[in-house]
Order: structure tokens, then C-alpha cells, then sequence
């Protein structure tokens, strides 16, 4: 058996199929003169524009009956990748002054903007390199006739095995033959993932080096819910696995139908389901798929991809338009959040020897002020054609509300004074991820409208556990007894103080944790807007009392061991 991640429940039981991509390589060849350099800069005008036609074809045959929206709004993201001046320009430059042949120029460029992603701690956000390879991809593909390759024809009950796949490989897949995949690395949170999710592909990813113990035409079952892949199972297996796979088809035609369903528990407390989100198209998905709001806008993605610092004009127009999408609902915008992992190359912060307790965040907000109060002034405009919220990220002492505070107090000053409009009942929260912060909760709770908990930081930084290290990322465990308390804290600080409390993190989309954190107070969850319908489903099944009870129980227990399986045990 091997375990990865499950990110798109379902049973598949077929046979495996290696699929092997073939790497690009540098050839290392230098142009010699200026019309080489015209002849390879016509060549990738040429394959950018048919990379675009291809896309724009795609789109222009994708069934929206059939299929879920995220596929077509990552078509569009990819024709804005392709459009983006910026990948040109650093493509140019390689052609036109280090004299390189178009087909290193594109790799180069793609493979630093790729690494610029992958080394981000913000899982939305390093899953987004597999989009910039995606057009790459396609960019070097269309550089050369000959690397034009046929459409896979696979067998009926095919499960592909591949090392990773893209956005691309997966909107195109052939889902009348091909009934799962698993892959060698990738998060929940990729495109590819959610893609699966959408089309109800049965996928487990971040598998690791085990999955390259399957061979070609090896039976497979494949729990996209578990995350397990059982290799050559014998029949009583295999049957057991058939019963399983037509009751979770029973159980998912109940979930699609909650959608307009109110998250009521059945002794009447109203829970709001909002999702995470970095734009106005993600927002439109997770209204369809019953959000009530936002609870977590990252702005990061407006600043990247780009040589220069956006305009207020332009980051005015962004949130509108994200505003306009939730048609009334709530959106809880983040401010800027970069630093650490999230570099800007045109923002040049000094190396840190320790990033993650570094530079960042709030701290280079309230440091450049300049670019803060743009970045206020802009979500206080928008705030006028919506509900928007503001929320301040990483922290980790009151003086830094109050600082924070202020910057906005003159950002509203300078708009009042050229008769702009924006809400000016306008609620301000922060994020909860530092343990000075949950510790403090009591003092903080003073200063601010909301909390937002984001437990994929406060686990991190409680347990002293870099997530994104290999070598120790199994002791990250947002059930530690440690992690848990100071979540129960906060939430009961918050009450205390009669401020909402909500979670972003990864734990509120998490079915194992809904019960443990409804027991802890918790009416407020922002997820992955495709996790939404599991979650409402688990909440309209159960009363307060009996999560109470849950609770309870928990915070009798002395390690993560006895807590997973406790909760495990419960929802089953």
C-alpha cells in the first residue's frame, strides 16, 4: 500500500498507466549576430500566439453543463500568463542582450518563475508554479513542429501514474477512460487538484518516490478520500472496495444537492462557510458552491508576476471587481502578505538567514508606509460597491494594531478629503497565526472587529516546524494538544469580548476537525470553496451539544495520536 495525499475523493479500480514527460534541456547555443536575434524573437511571437490561439480554442469547446467552472477560468488565467508583458520581456532580453536561442530563453525565464512559486510557504500560492509551467510547456512545445505529439488514446479503467501533472493535462483528461491519478509530488490546493475535485476524478497526490514501485498494467484500487493506493489487491479487496465506492456515489449525490442549504446545526446555531480566495473568479466559483463570502482575499497575486508595484488605481479595480462577485456577501481582505517566501523582484528585501521570523508581512507595511496606505486607500474605495473587511496578517503585539490603525485612520483622511466614497462602517480584524498573539488574545480582542485563525502559521510557529522541510514536515500537526489550546483560547477570548471569530487555515476545511471546533465555539469557517459541501453536510447532522461533548473529550487527551483517531473514529 502506499500513502500520499487524497484530494478528490472517489474509488477507482483499474489498471495503471505510466505516463513519462519529456524534460526540456538547455542546448546552450549563443546567437552570433542581429538577425539571428530578430528570427528567434519572430519565432516566440509566433509560438505565443498560437499558444494562446490553442487555449482560446479549448475554451471555446468547454461544456460548462458538464464541467465545473474552475477549468475555464484556469484557460483564461493561462491566456493572461501567455499575454503577460512581463514573461515576454524577460524573454526578450535573453534573445536580444545575453544572446540566448529562444528555446533557453523560454526555459530559463519559466523555470525562475516557476522557483519564484515553489519556494513560497503559502501552499495557494507555490501551487501556482504548475500554472507558469503549464504555459511554458506549451510555449516550447510550439517553438518546434516536431515536438507536436498525438492525443494519449487510453484503455477503459485507466489510473495514471505520472511524477506531476498540469492544470492543462488535467481540464483535457479523458474521463470516460481515465478514472483517477496519482502523482509523485503536488498539494491539495493545486490547480490540478482542484481541478480532479471538480470533475470527480479520484486523485491522490504527493505519493512520493513509493509510487515508483507501480508498473505499467498493475492492478490498482485508488481512495482519493484516504489518500491510499493499494498495489495488485487481491478479489475479496477489490470487493470490499466496489460496496465503498457505490455508497461514497450515494453520499456525494446527497452533497451536491446542499448546495442553497443554510449551514444550521440541528439545534439551530447558524455557521457561516466562507472561502479562501485570491480573486474575483474564485470568488464567483465558491458563491456557486454555497460560500457565503470570503473569509481570506490574498492580495499577493496582484503584486507578482509583474516588474513594478501595482497602482491604487489598479489594486482599486481588482477588489471592486472581487467585490461585485460576491454580490453583497462578506470578503475579508488581507493586507499585503509578502516577505519571508514571497519575494517581489522588484522589491528588493535583503537575504535573511531566517526569513520566516524575518522581513515581512505587517512588519514591511508599517516600515513602508507608502505602500501600505496605497494598498488601504484602494480596498477603502472598493469597500463603496461592497462588504469588504480588512485584515492585517502576522501579529504578534498590540503596538502593531494600533500603528497599523492609524496608517488606515490617514488613508480614510485623504479620501474624505477628495470626496471619495468608501464604507465607512468598515470592520477591522487581524490574523491569528503568531502564539504571542493567541497568548494575548484577551489584550488584542480590545483593538480589533474580528479574529481570523490561521493554523497553518500558528502550527508552524508553535511547534517550531519549517512545513516545508522534508525531513521534519511529519511532526507539523495541527493536533497537537499545544496547537489545539491555543485555537480554543482565542475562540473563547473572542466571545468574551464579543468579537467574531474565524479560521482560514488548513484545519477548518479539514471533516475530522468540524465537530472539535464547533465544540470550541467556532461559527465561522473559511475554506477551499470545493471543500464547502462535506463540511455543511457534517454540521447540519450534528447539535452543538454533541460537539461540545467532542470537545471535551479532546482536551482530556495527551497527544495527536489519540485525537486523530478519536476523530477519525467519529466521523466514520
Amino acid at each position: 500500500m502506499i500513502t500520499g495525499i487524497g484530494v478528490s475523493p472517489g474509488i477507482s479500480i483499474g489498471k495503471a498507466y505510466l505516463l513519462h514527460k519529456q524534460q526540456a534541456t538547455l542546448t546552450g547555443i549563443l546567437l552570433l549576430n542581429d538577425r539571428d536575434v530578430a528570427i528567434e524573437t519572430e519565432k516566440f511571437n509566433n509560438a505565443a500566439a498560437l499558444s494562446i490561439s490553442e487555449v482560446e480554442t479549448i475554451i471555446a469547446g468547454y461544456d460548462t453543463t458538464t464541467n465545473s467552472t474552475e477549468g475555464l477560468d484556469i484557460l483564461e488565467a493561462h491566456i493572461e500568463l501567455l499575454s503577460d508583458p512581463q514573461i515576454k520581456d524577460d524573454v526578450i532580453e535573453k534573445i536580444s542582450k545575453e544572446r540566448k536561442n529562444v528555446n533557453d530563453a523560454v526555459i530559463e525565464v519559466i523555470r525562475d518563475a516557476v522557483q519564484l512559486f515553489k519556494n513560497m510557504d503559502d501552499e495557494y500560492l507555490s501551487a501556482r508554479a504548475a500554472d507558469v509551467q503549464d504555459i511554458g510547456d506549451r510555449l516550447l512545445k510550439n517553438l518546434s513542429i516536431t515536438a507536436k505529439t498525438p492525443t494519449q488514446q487510453y484503455e477503459p479503467d485507466t489510473i495514471i501514474i505520472a511524477e506531476d501533472l498540469t492544470p492543462s493535462d488535467t481540464i483535457s483528461m479523458d474521463i470516460i477512460h481515465v478514472i483517477g491519478f496519482a502523482t509523485l509530488v503536488g498539494s491539495r490546493t493545486s490547480h490540478a487538484a482542484i481541478i480532479a475535485k471538480s470533475r470527480c476524478i479520484p486523485a491522490v497526490v504527493g505519493c512520493g518516490e513509493q509510487l515508483n514501485s507501480i508498473k505499467n498494467n498493475d492492478m490498482l484500487i485508488l481512495d482519493g478520500q484516504t489518500g491510499q493506493i493499494i498495489i495488485t489487491p487481491d478479489q475479496n479487496t477489490i470487493e470490499q472496495y466496489q460496496i465503498k465506492r457505490e455508497t461514497w456515489l450515494a453520499q456525494t449525490a446527497q452533497l451536491r444537492s446542499l448546495k442553497d442549504t443554510p449551514a444550521l446545526t440541528t439545534d439551530g446555531t447558524i455557521i457561516n462557510l466562507l472561502a479562501n480566495i485570491g480573486d474575483a473568479g474564485d470568488m464567483e466559483q465558491a458563491i456557486d458552491l454555497g460560500a457565503e463570502g470570503s473569509g481570506l482575499l490574498r492580495t499577493e497575486l496582484l503584486f507578482m508576476g509583474r516588474d513594478a508595484l501595482p497602482t491604487e488605481q489598479e489594486q482599486f479595480e481588482f477588489y471592486k471587481a472581487v467585490a461585485q462577485k460576491a454580490k453583497g456577501k462578506p470578503v475579508i481582505v488581507r493586507t499585503l502578505d509578502i516577505g519571508g517566501d514571497k519575494q517581489l523582484p522588484y522589491f528588493n528585501i535583503p537575504a535573511e538567514q531566517n526569513p520566516f521570523l524575518g522581513y515581512r508581512a505587517i512588519r514591511i507595511c508599517l516600515d513602508r508606509k507608502d505602500i501600505f496606505i496605497t494598498q488601504l486607500k484602494a480596498i477603502l474605495r472598493a469597500s463603496a460597491f461592497g462588504k469588504l473587511k480588512i485584515m492585517f496578517p502576522m501579529i504578534s503585539n498590540i503596538q502593531e494594531i494600533r500603528a497599523a490603525k492609524a496608517i488606515l485612520e490617514e488613508a480614510k483622511e485623504e479620501l474624505i478629503k477628495v470626496n471619495l466614497p468608501f464604507d465607512k462602517t468598515l470592520l477591522v480584524g487581524i490574523m491569528i497565526e503568531i502564539p504571542s498573539a493567541a497568548i494575548t488574545a484577551d489584550l488584542l480582542a480590545k483593538e480589533v472587529d474580528f479574529f481570523s485563525i490561521g493554523t497553518n502559521d500558528l502550527c508552524q510557529y508553535t511547534l517550531a516546524v519549517d512545513r516545508m522541510n522534508e525531513k521534519i514536515k511529519d511532526l507539523y500537526d495541527p493536533y497537537n494538544p499545544g496547537v489545539l489550546r491555543l485555537i480554543a483560547y482565542v475562540i473563547e477570548q473572542g466571545h468574551k469580548h464579543h468579537i467574531e471569530v474565524g479560521m482560514c487555515g488548513e484545519l477548518a476545511s479539514d471533516p475530522k476537525a468540524t465537530l472539535l471546533l464547533l465544540g470550541m465555539g467556532l461559527t465561522e469557517f473559511s475554506m477551499s470553496a470545493i471543500a464547502i459541501p462535506q463540511i455543511k453536510n457534517i454540521i447540519i447532522n450534528n447539535g452543538l451539544s454533541a460537539a461540545k461533548q467532542v470537545h471535551q473529550r479532546v482536551m482530556k487527551m495527551d497527544s495527536s495520536t489519540a485525537i486523530t483517531a478519536y476523530l477519525q473514529e467519529i466521523n466514520t
